[in-house]
């Protein structure tokens, strides 16, 4: 398999710069990612959270309301978008280990445009790196997918770093819950002010020729630093955590809720939790604001009816459901994703699609929609059906997995069911029906009367994720890492 992959890499590699399209009519890329954005978004039906530019993105574009991660952790789930190959074939499933190391020529979806004539930079964070510093020491950037690189940091990663707010800094979980309202920082003195500002530079300046632009925003990841005006824009009252009750762990297999997090909320009070959900609302609201300047800027320079913006997040992020936070869950609120595609003349725009999507589907929707053919190694399909008309058939579920130590969870999501299990289905299995259970409260698994839904679901998964063979190579057992 790895050596299949590798050459078919190679072949992608020697295929002629060009397209059918003209140099000219050739679309502009502009790839916008968030890190740690759940769907609690204007768009998607929260009823709290601000998100104006997001919100005016989605009017304007395809908003896939069932769009899935494949790995709800910064490193996997990034490589994977970025190669087109699912995390059992890139083998990355931590913040260690990169997809070069087994797949020295792989050609990425930056590649891809490189060499059919694009400018292609990244600003900010778009691989997984901890902090702007950390790009060629124990960063998991990839050099020879960008032509220029820019890492911006802003007083939220320096100045700022001894004032936050950390309640979890003696649980070894980093600032997983750690936050400031920055009383006299503006938006351009932070980290993704700066990445917007790089943005729009880069867009001015290269407005001439065909662009594939990736801007990498950092928020909402932790710790939430951000203008104190963006915490003012959530007074504590509203803010409300999920209701769960002592049971609930027993309800559901061991690896499910990841038994090695002291449980619920990482061990904090409730009122603690509460302050984390308003902090993460201020840094969704401070993101959206510095994305809504991107945005600005692509319609002042005249290249909205010339460029693709693709907005995602890498996955999802638990704010108290199942008394879980953070992510690496293959529950719905951490593998699910925002996901919004806006092409130039689209008649769909302003629509919704509740089709199950990958983010995997990217790296061959762009192709598509550039007139590219893109490698053959690419595991994903094609959306511009969904982007034509949301509403077209669409056979393809949508899949997710995570690492415990030696054991994979590996879970399954179509229009109506979830279905998960874990080590194959020797440490527990969970099936969640979604037209009346949209929380995944209650596990249909053991049900007799489900025993035909879960052998469908069962073999959904298993041509995707099979069981490791004897003398294969399997996930490696690793330790829990935090995203910081």
């Amino acid at each position: 398999m790895r050596m299949l992959i590798s050459l078919v890499a190679v072949l992608g590699m020697l295929v002629p710069v060009g397209s059918t399209f003209a140099a000219q009519s050739r679309p502009n890329v502009l790839f916008i990612a968030v890190d740690d954005m759940n769907n609690d978004l204007g768009c998607f039906g929260h009823p709290l959270v601000k998100s104006p530019s997001i919100d005016r993105l989605a009017a304007r574009g395809v908003r896939f309301d069932r769009a899935y991660c494949q790995f709800p952790l910064c490193s996997p789930s990034r490589s994977s978008l970025l190669t087109g190959l699912r995390p059992d074939s890139t083998r990355v499933f931590d913040l260690q280990y990169h997809f070069r190391q087994d797949l020295p020529d792989l050609v990425t979806l930056p590649q891809m445009f490189m060499r059919h004539g694009y400018y292609v930079a990244r600003v900010g964070k778009m691989y997984h790196y901890g902090n702007p510093g950390d790009i060629g020491t124990n960063g998991l950037d990839d050099r020879a997918s960008w032509l220029d690189r820019f890492n911006p940091a802003g007083r939220d990663k320096t100045t700022l770093e001894l004032d936050i707010i950390n309640y979890t800094p003696k649980r070894g979980l980093g600032s997983a819950m750690a936050f400031l309202s920055d009383q006299t920082g503006t938006d351009p003195e932070h980290t993704d002010g700066k990445v917007a500002d790089q943005t729009i530079r880069l867009l001015a300046e290269r407005r001439d020729k065909p662009f594939f632009i990736a801007a990498g925003f950092y928020k909402p990841h932790t710790p939430w630093v951000t203008p104190r005006k963006y915490f003012d824009l959530y007074p504590m009252d509203p803010i409300s955590l999920p209701p769960i009750t002592p049971q609930t762990p027993d309800a559901y297999p061991s690896l499910a809720l990841n038994s090695t997090r002291p449980w619920p909320y990482f061990g904090i009070t409730p009122e603690q939790a509460r302050e984390c959900k308003r902090a993460y609302y201020a840094a969704i609201s401070f993101v959206d604001a510095q994305i809504g300047r991107v945005l600005d800027a692509v319609d002042r320079l005249g290249l909205r009816e010339n460029t693709v913006i693709v907005f995602w997040s890498d996955h999802g992020y638990h704010l108290g459901e199942h008394g879980l936070w953070f992510k690496q869950s293959c529950f719905e609120e951490s593998a699910r994703v925002p996901l919004i595609v806006s092409v130039p003349g689209q008649k769909t725009a302003g629509q919704a699609s509740k089709r199950p999507v990958e983010l995997v589907d990217l790296y061959p929707t762009l192709a598509d929609l550039a007139g590219l053919t893109p490698p053959q190694h690419v595991e994903g399909f094609s959306l511009r059906p969904l982007i034509d008309n949301p509403q077209a058939p669409w056979d393809h579920a949508a899949f997710t997995q995570v690492q415990r130590g030696t054991d994979p969870g590996h879970s399954v999501r179509t229009e109506r069911w979830r279905y998960t299990e874990w080590a194959f289905g020797a440490k527990g299995q969970e099936l969640y029906d979604h037209e009346g259970d949209p929380r995944e409260l209650r596990n249909l698994a053991g049900d007799a009367k489900y025993a035909d839904t879960v052998a469908q679901m069962k073999a959904l998964l298993k041509p995707v994720h099979p069981a490791p063979v004897s003398g294969g190579k399997a996930a490696p057992g690793t330790k829990e890492k935090f995203c910081n």
